[in-house]
Parts: C-alpha cells; sequence; structure tokens
C-alpha cells in the first residue's frame, strides 16, 4: 500500500531520518523529518497554472506547533490551537527567506509550504528540522526549486563551535546561530550573540555551512528515488523587450537615480515609467503586469550598472560612507526614556517604558510556559513611507524586524536580580528609506540610556547591501530602500564596540561566497563604529538616576514559609497593603519581594508593614497595639502586624483591677511590652510597666521603687 523511500544519517551525533511516501501523499511533496525524538511533517503544494493577474511569486510558509506534540492541552476557553504566536511567525519566516530566491524566474503559480510539529523531545528545537523538511519536501515536489538546502544551528562553547546545541546546552553558549544554504553559497543567516569578533562570527556561519552538506546530500539521494517529474521551467521571453525599454528611457532613468531625494526622486522614475508604459503597453503590446515585470529588470540593471561602473550610488555616497545622522534623546516628558534616531531620510521614535513583576509577559509554548520580562515591539505606519495603508495588528514584517533588534539588544541587559524591571521597548518608524531595523537598534540604545537602564555597552546597527554581475561586486554600508529592493542582499550587523551582538543575512540570488561576507563584515564594523561615535554626540551612558516618572522598586527577601502570611487568606493581606499603601507588589516562590511606586513614602510604607509581618516579635521590645477583644481574664491586642497577644487582667495596670472593661476597650490605641511565651507559645504582653503617654519602659523605675520601700520597711517598724 505504501511505497516507503527513506533516508538516515548521524548527524551532530544524532540520527536525521527523512521519510516520505507513507503520510500526506496528495501533496505534490511531503516528508516526515526525525531528529532525537522531534518529528515535523513538511508538505508542499504548488498550483498547476500562475495565478492570473499578479506580478510575483505567491509562496506562503505556514510552520505551526502542535500542543500535542509535547504532551500538552492548550490554554483558553476553546482547547485548541489559535492564531500563530510570534515563534510560529518567526520561524516561518526563517524557512522562507533561503528557500525563496531558489524558486526559477518567471514562476508565478500560488505555493504553499505547511510545516507541523508532530512531536517535540524538549532537547532538539524544531526549527532547523523544519527547514530541513521544508526542502526535502521541495525537492521531491516537481516545482521549479533550485534546491535543496540545508540547515543547521551553531553554538561556540568554551571557544569551540557546536554543531546543532540543544536546548540545555543553549544558556552556556556565547552564540546562537542559525545558517541556511546550498552545497556552494550561505543564503540566509540568523543570530544573538555576546559581543563576538567578526572572525567568529564568519567562522560560525562557514562551520555550520560545511556541517549541513551531509543533509543536502542525503535529500538527493531521496530525489533520485522519490522525486515527481519536474514541470516544465516558465519561459522568460521578456529579454529582448527589457532591451528595447532600456534603449527607449535608460538615459533618463539613469538621471533619475542620481536624484538624492527620495520623494523627488520617486516622482521623476514614476514620469519615466509613464512615458514607457505608454509607448510599450495596449493592443497587442505588453499587459500591465508584464510591463510592471520588465520595468522592474530595467530599474535594477540600471541602478546596479551605475554603481559597477562609477563606485557612486545613488544619494552621491560611495560605497561606505553612512548616511548623516542625529541623535536625540530625552524628547517626550513623560515618558521614562525617550530617543529619536534620524539617518538619513529613515527614522525611529523608540520610547522605553519600565514596568514591575506584574507587566512580565506570560508565554505558552510546547517547552513550557514562562516569563519574559523584556519586550520590543516595531512598528512601520504606512505614512513612513508616504503612503496610505491598512492599519491592524503587526504582520510578519514587523514581527520580524522586531525580534532582530530584540536579539541585538537582549545580549546588554543587565540581569534581572541586578535591575528587577521589566523593560518594554517600542519603535515607532516615522520615516524610512532602509533599515528601519537598525534604526531601531540605535533609537533603542539611546532610549534604555535616557531611562537609566544599565545597559553594559551602547548597541548600534547597520545593514548592508550587495550588487553581484558575474565576477564584478559592490558591497554596500548603510543602504536605502530603492538599493535593498534592487540588490541582492540584505545583511544587518548589530554590536557594541567590542564586538557583534547579532547578524542577520537575506540573499535574492544562488548565494554569496565566504570572501564577500568577510568583506561585508569588515565595512559593516567600521560603519557601526562610527554610527557609535555619533550616538555618543547625545548620551554615552546610561543615566544615574531613573526619570522622574518611572517606577522605583524596592526588593527584600522574606523566608518562604512566611509567603502564605504576607499573602494572606484569599490574598486578603497583599490587596490591603496594595490599596492603603498604593504600591505594586510582587513576590516569587524564592521568597523574593518587589515592591514598585514612582512615590518613595508608599515603597516605604509598604516595606515597612511586609516586614512587620514576616519579623519575629522579640522579647522585652515595647509596641504600638490597639485592642481587639476584652474579656474577663485581660485584653487581647493586636501589636505586631497581625500577631495578637494576651494583656493579663493583673497587667493592666499597676493598681488592683476589678474588670477589664474599666482601663480598656475595643479598638483603644495601647503601648505593650512583650514579655514572653507561656507553655503553649501564647503571647504575654504588658501594659503596666509601659507609661501609656510616653511609651518609657517603667520596669526599672517600678523595680527602684519596690527596692526603696523594703528598704525603708524596717525602720518604720
Amino acid at each position: 500500500m505504501f511505497n516507503i523511500t527513506r533516508e538516515e544519517i548521524d548527524w551532530g551525533g544524532r540520527k536525521l531520518v527523512l521519510e516520505t511516501g507513507k503520510i500526506a501523499r496528495q501533496a505534490d511533496g511531503a516528508v516526515l523529518a526525525t531528529y532525537g525524538e522531534t518529528v515535523v511533517l513538511a508538505t508542499v503544494v504548488g498550483a498547476k497554472a500562475p495565478k492570473p493577474g499578479i506580478d510575483f511569486f505567491p509562496l506562503t510558509v505556514n510552520y505551526q506547533e502542535k500542543y500535542f506534540a509535547a504532551g500538552k492541552i492548550p490554554g483558553g476557553y476553546f482547547k485548541r490551537e489559535g492564531r500563530p504566536t510570534e515563534r510560529e511567525t518567526l520561524i516561518s519566516r526563517l524557512i522562507d527567506r533561503p528557500i525563496r530566491p531558489l524558486f526559477a524566474d518567471g514562476y508565478k503559480n500560488e505555493t504553499q509550504v505547511i510545516v507541523t510539529v508532530l512531536s517535540h523531545d524538549m532537547e532538539n528545537d524544531p526549527d532547523v528540522l523544519a527547514m530541513v523538511a521544508a526542502s526535502a519536501a521541495l525537492t521531491i515536489s516537481g516545482l521549479p526549486f533550485m534546491g535543496p538546502i540545508g540547515a543547521a544551528r551553531v553554538g561556540y562553547i568554551n571557544g569551540e563551535y557546536v554543531l546543532n546545541t540543544t536546548v540545555d546546552q543553549l544558556p552556556e553558549s556565547q552564540l546562537e546561530l542559525t545558517v541556511a544554504g546550498t552545497a556552494d553559497a550561505v543564503l540566509m543567516v540568523e543570530s544573538e550573540a555576546q559581543e563576538l569578533s567578526e572572525e567568529i562570527m564568519l567562522g560560525a556561519v562557514m562551520f555550520g555551512h560545511k556541517s549541513f552538506q551531509p543533509v543536502i546530500d542525503a535529500i538527493i539521494r531521496m530525489a533520485e528515488k522519490a522525486a515527481k517529474e519536474p514541470r516544465d521551467l516558465p519561459v522568460n521571453d521578456t529579454k529582448d523587450i527589457i532591451a528595447k525599454v532600456k534603449d527607449f528611457v535608460g538615459a533618463e532613468l539613469l538621471a533619475a537615480f542620481q536624484i538624492p531625494e527620495k520623494q523627488v526622486r520617486y516622482a521623476k522614475k514614476d514620469e519615466i515609467k509613464a512615458k514607457a508604459a505608454a509607448e510599450f503597453t495596449g493592443e497587442g503590446k505588453l499587459d500591465d503586469n508584464k510591463f510592471g515585470a520588465v520595468w522592474h529588470d530595467v530599474e535594477a540593471q540600471v541602478m546596479r550598472n551605475m554603481v559597477l561602473d562609477t563606485k557612486k550610488r545613488i544619494d552621491g555616497r560611495d560605497l561606505v560612507t553612512v548616511r548623516p545622522i542625529v541623535a536625540e534623546v530625552g524628547i517626550l516628558p513623560r515618558t521614562h526614556g525617550s530617543a529619536l534616531f534620524t539617518r538619513g531620510e529613515t527614522q525611529g521614535l523608540v520610547v522605553a517604558t519600565l514596568g514591575t513583576g506584574e507587566d512580565e509577559q506570560m508565554i505558552d509554548s510546547l517547552e513550557g510556559t514562562y516569563k519574559q520580562n523584556f519586550m520590543l515591539h516595531y512598528n512601520f505606519p504606512p505614512y513612513s513611507v508616504g503612503e496610505t495603508g491598512r492599519m491592524g495588528s503587526p504582520g510578519r514584517r514587523e514581527i520580524g524586524h522586531g525580534k532582530l533588534a530584540w536579539r541585538a539588544i537582549h545580549p546588554m541587559l543587565p540581569k534581572k536580580d541586578e535591575f528587577p524591571y521589566t523593560i518594554r521597548l517600542v519603535s515607532e518608524i516615522t520615516e524610512s528609506n532602509g533599515s528601519s531595523s537598525m534604526a531601531t537598534v540605535c533609537g533603542s540604545s539611546l532610549a534604555l540610556m535616557d531611562a537609566g537602564v544599565p545597559i553594559s555597552r551602547p548597541i548600534a546597527g547597520i545593514a548592508m547591501g550587495l550588487i553581484l554581475e558575474g565576477d564584478r561586486y559592490a558591497v554596500l554600508s548603510d543602504i536605502l530602500g530603492d538599493e535593498d529592493h534592487l540588490g541582492d542582499m540584505d545583511f544587518k550587523v548589530a554590536g557594541t564596540e567590542m564586538g557583534v551582538t547579532s547578524l542577520q543575512m537575506d540573499i535574492k540570488i544562488a548565494g554569496i561566497t565566504e570572501e564577500i561576507m568577510k568583506v561585508a563584515l569588515h565595512q559593516a564594523k567600521g560603519g557601526r563604529m562610527h554610527i557609535l561615535g555619533e550616538m555618543a554626540k547625545a548620551i554615552t551612558s546610561a543615566r544615574s538616576e531613573l526619570g522622574e516618572h518611572a517606577p522605583r522598586i524596592e526588593t527584600i527577601h522574606i523566608p518562604t514559609d512566611k509567603i502564605r502570611e504576607v499573602i494572606g487568606s484569599g490574598g486578603k493581606v497583599i490587596r490591603e497593603i496594595v490599596e492603603k499603601t498604593g504600591a505594586k507588589i510582587n513576590i516569587e516562590d524564592d521568597g523574593t519581594v518587589k515592591i514598585a511606586s514612582a512615590e518613595a513614602e508608599s515603597i516605604r510604607a509598604a516595606l515597612k508593614w511586609i516586614k512587620s509581618i514576616v519579623a519575629e516579635p522579640e522579647i522585652g521590645e515595647i509596641y504600638d497595639g490597639k485592642v481587639v477583644k476584652v474579656m474577663d481574664f485581660g485584653a487581647f491586642v493586636n501589636f505586631f502586624g497581625p500577631k495578637d497577644g494576651l494583656v493579663h487582667i493583673s497587667e493592666l495596670a499597676a493598681k488592683r483591677v476589678a474588670k477589664t472593661s474599666d482601663v480598656v476597650k475595643e479598638g483603644q490605641a495601647v503601648k505593650v511590652k512583650l514579655l514572653g511565651f507561656d507553655d503553649r507559645g501564647k503571647v504575654r504582653l504588658s501594659m503596666k510597666v509601659v507609661d501609656q503617654e510616653t511609651g518609657e519602659d517603667l520596669t526599672k523605675k517600678q523595680a527602684e521603687e519596690a527596692a526603696a520601700a523594703a528598704s525603708e520597711a524596717p525602720k518604720a517598724e
């Protein structure tokens, strides 16, 4: 019934198994991939004909994690998986980025890749396995995919590279890098690093590239046995018409590309495009979609040749110069920290907000539920590029750019026990013409320092581009939007003066060599140092104090057996403390108590209250108390937090007392001395040895009076 093809290799000390022919047989390609006990299913379906009326490749990648993979039932009311999580969105992008450039030019059929996590062993993260499975499914599908690709995760532990670091190894690794590519070149890199050098980062990329070659070989062996008949390649019949359009308006377009201002340049390009459209579209000529594709290629040829021939770019810069930078901090009066970072026609307004433990983000994943105390949110409103557009929840691009900046900043943040705040950064891109994600990194660093967050060192980022034609290439520092759109590479490097904290690379061609990456990293380092210098004109390190409106947090530790007393039955005690002091209070299982408020007095009041609950009263000390119950044999007095003690009727006053109510009433404020504890541990208090006006201990005075009276007794006889 089943015609199963299986490939198995030892990879990074664990078994990798690729299998097809048993599950999802109606898909164009389906591969079940197993690594350790982590299992994913990748399926590929491509429409049989191009989607009419489009001039782009409609590829969709969906990565989904099923809770049953970890033996869990989803939370929430419906108890089923809902909209994609941020992690699922990021891994969908991770799969998309290296496979998209490898589809044949002109292929416009709607294509969907779905990768489902079926089992997770809590040791091997499914993301790299998902990329491998997707590559294998595409390779056997018959679609015009010029793969396969391989992928790997690389760690750096004790000065050595580690292939496919496990979940347990990641905390001790100075690097978490994911790399994907073909047998010949690297296509995609995503990473977070602890200020590593450019040489170590490049070494990690090449280590990963070498390490996934056996995976590519295994996919090829599977394809030789199980691949479907290849579909016909799309015919590219636009070469002649591209040449004609270029001859018609090429000189004008070249002049337009030399206009520095983006909006003026775009207006001129639109004018030239309209002129060309009038000549080459219409009855018996190109339709609008075909002309759009032709125009893109004409633009690319003109711009790319200009750069390669002249070493000058669209805005007149040479290959390495960074656009003018203006860095400003403290521009918003009521926020905890704010910065405006402007680089050329790209601008980011970044705001830092400090919160308490209550503000931490709860994240539910296959690995379990955990709290995140650092969030970075990136927003790209349509006005930033002078357009109208839909405003709604963040898309894949916004989530991806935000995570890139998060990775760049995260290694430089103080540890939670040193700075017990929840940190949220929001980057509002107010202008965009290239590399708004790197503007977010720079603005985030400035906003954090303005808020008084003690980051280790300032962080800056720069985006590098590439134009590659045969043996000729040019690496561009601080790319513009057009250079990104019409170029071959988007290579983003962020870090401090000491090293790299994040590196992301996307390639639009079949890959780049180690030599080109080395040039790009070296050039990026020079650009990063320049940007850090410009940022230092605004602020060089974190402010010594938090902003006026930021909350203050005091941290104390209490015995774990006292936590219940501070919280109270049903949370009664802690709610009362919060209501009456105005402070926010967070208690952790290890007895760590964080008290937060913008008002110092609120913190002091809450701190005093909690200490009174957890502290033990001392024998011989005098306390302010309140009578809570009057009995025939004495009065019960609340004197130490929630603690009550008995003032026996004989201890109410120095003279004999007939009735307790003759001396005290319920609710009366009194001063008491702790005498000790009886055999049953009950508290014994005294009022008669304390001056009820001044709080003075009368024990010594009463003893002296008694001694004097005793010494006078014989004389009286």
